[in-house]
């Protein structure tokens, strides 16, 4: 995004369970009076990032139509966004142009610490008390200074997507669970002549996960809250994941032209390979489920071989080998907007209308009370990992804030083009802290 604020904020999320319940202290914001509320014809406009036609697009045009019948007063404007502009360009733009949407995405962290700063976004935390300790502490990442400026819908961690039918070909027995056994996975693919990992470097950010993922096993847990706190890059750790990444991609385990390749939402896509059978594995996270149905030329004949399994461990690195990258998708309202878009975002994140969003497929809920709804196998594996990981820490982009966000995610694209270096990732990231 286009905002520049130095961030200074723990952004890492320590969790046991995505559901649980925790309180949230209150102070400057006044829930209006029922009496107020629906009294008059109100119109909100609504951005959310389910872009592509299928199972999440169609429950949220359910859910406004839902709200819609309860308080025939609101009229609610949808228009979903593909994530990548939309965070990037369409968001930033509207944001800085004083007309944004009234509800729209939000991803927590150093994002929206950015936004809270600029005055962007309205103050929850008296208004949905309720709903803020029902969703428990996911709800954190989207707290500033103990004020709560949004909501998730959705929680959870990334692994890798894989398809079983060509691991059983290639004679691979169990999913890989250090990166030892993913080389070893890699080149027993290779053998069969399948590509192994299918990468979306030319949406940037799926590439970038990878680096995320290896500074995740170089750095302590220590470390990496400090960063995100003082945006301090001084730890080797972060060097070495860069050396790491750009060993693991001399291995060769990716497509041709992955870095023109796109992420999500088409066949030609990252996860376009994996769904139609002509790639192995993707890094991508719990969302990718509603994706891989989309662009399924046969999504049952997909269903019957997707799995997936945490990212795995590294041999002897720092890093707590149980710990998880991670993070959420959630609303937040514009500070100007009318009180109903708060009622909205509470309907949203409802047990019942959770418990919808989990039968969708399309990503793990967060609010006690809605975990019955999730029935896909990958998905509830999602869900167990999630609650059983050590330590989860927010996207690196997210939790160090657009500004330092973007650049190392430039420069970790560049090592994947073969003209940057692990160093390289680093300076960016100390130079864009500056800022």
């Amino acid at each position: 995004m286009a905002i520049k604020r130095r961030v200074r904020t723990v952004l890492a999320l320590s969790i046991t369970t995505a559901l649980l319940a925790t309180g949230c202290s209150g102070g400057e914001s006044e829930e209006p009076a029922e009496s107020e509320l629906y009294k008059n014809p109100v119109t909100l406009t609504w951005w959310h990032n389910a872009s592509q036609d299928g199972p999440g697009k169609e429950y949220w045009q359910k859910v406004a139509k839902d709200f819609n019948a309860l308080h025939p007063t609101v009229t609610i404007e949808i228009e979903g966004i593909e994530t990548n502009q939309l965070q990037r360009t369409r968001l930033p733009a509207a944001l800085l142009s004083n007309d944004p949407p009234d509800i729209f995405p939000t991803w927590g962290g150093g994002e929206i610490r950015e936004q809270v700063e600029a005055d962007y976004l309205k103050d929850l935390t008296d208004l949905a008390k309720d709903e803020i300790a029902n969703v428990g502490s996911s709800a954190e990442i989207w707290a500033v200074n103990g004020r709560q400026y949004g909501l998730p819908f959705r929680m959870g961690i990334e692994g890798i997507w894989y398809n079983k039918d060509m691991f059983e070909r290639a004679g691979i027995a169990a999913p890989p669970s250090t990166f030892e056994e993913l080389n070893e996975a890699v080149t027993k693919l290779k053998a069969i002549n399948v590509v192994p990992i299918a990468v979306g470097a030319g949406d940037k950010w799926p590439a970038a996960h990878w680096w995320y993922n290896f500074a995740l096993r170089a750095c302590s847990v220590d470390t990496l809250k400090k960063a995100s706190k003082d945006l301090d890059f001084e730890d080797p750790c972060f060097l070495k994941a860069g050396e790491d990444l750009k060993a693991f991609i001399d291995t060769k385990p990716f497509q041709n032209n992955f870095i023109a390749t796109p992420g999500q939402n088409d066949p030609t896509s990252a996860n376009g390979l994996l769904a139609n059978g002509k790639a192995a594995m993707e890094l991508m996270g719990d969302w990718n489920k509603g994706t891989l149905d989309n662009v399924a030329e046969d999504a049952e004949a997909m269903n019957k071989f997707i799995g997936w399994f945490p990212v795995p461990a590294i041999s002897g690195s720092n890093g707590d080998p149980k710990a998880a990258l991670g993070g959420g998708d959630g609303f937040s309202c514009a500070k100007n907007a009318p009180a109903e878009c708060v009622e909205f975002l509470k309907y949203i994140v409802s047990p019942e209308v959770q418990k919808g969003y989990a039968e969708t497929g399309t990503g793990l809920p967060v609010a006690k009370g809605s975990e019955s709804g999730v029935s896909d196998p990958a998905l509830r594996s999602i869900l167990e990992a999630t609650t059983s990981a050590t330590y989860v820490q927010l996207w690196l982009d997210t939790a160090f804030g657009s500004t330092v966000g973007n650049a190392m995610n430039d420069a970790i694209v560049a090592i994947f083009a073969g003209n940057g270096t692990p160093q390289q990732v680093v300076d960016a990231m100390k130079s864009a802290a500056r800022k």
